[in-house]
């Protein structure tokens, strides 16, 4: 595709009975993102996890199964993805994030969005 640009992948990992304020915390986070602009974000709910506790979480034992993973993805540039983490950090305080570079292929949104 010939319209490529570098990008930021940012990763939220999480529990699902983490909260902020007494609203889940993946909303909270996906409610920042779109007040904040960024290009979107998508919340994706796991099978099974361990974290720093080594306590596995995962949807094969019933009595485990109310603590799920939750992954926030978010895309954008470099810049707006920057200017979003002091505010995740703001929010978060258990929990992992990571960055990772990909190049953004398509962005049908912004299309649409700004006539491309």
């Amino acid at each position: 595709m010939a319209n490529q640009e570098e990008g930021l992948q940012l990763c939220v990992f999480l529990l699902e009975t983490m909260y902020h304020n007494h609203k889940p915390l993946y909303e909270v986070i996906v409610e920042m993102a779109r007040r904040e602009g960024l290009a979107g974000a998508t919340v994706f709910r796991g099978m099974e996890s361990y974290g720093m506790d080594h306590l596995l979480h995962t949807n094969r034992l019933v009595d485990l199964s109310v603590d799920l993973p939750v992954i926030v993805e978010i895309v954008d540039t470099p810049e707006t993805i920057r200017r979003f983490l002091p505010l995740l950090d703001q929010v978060i305080s258990l929990g992992v994030a990571t960055l990772s570079p990909v190049q953004i292929v398509k962005d049908s949104a912004r299309e649409r969005v700004w006539g491309c």
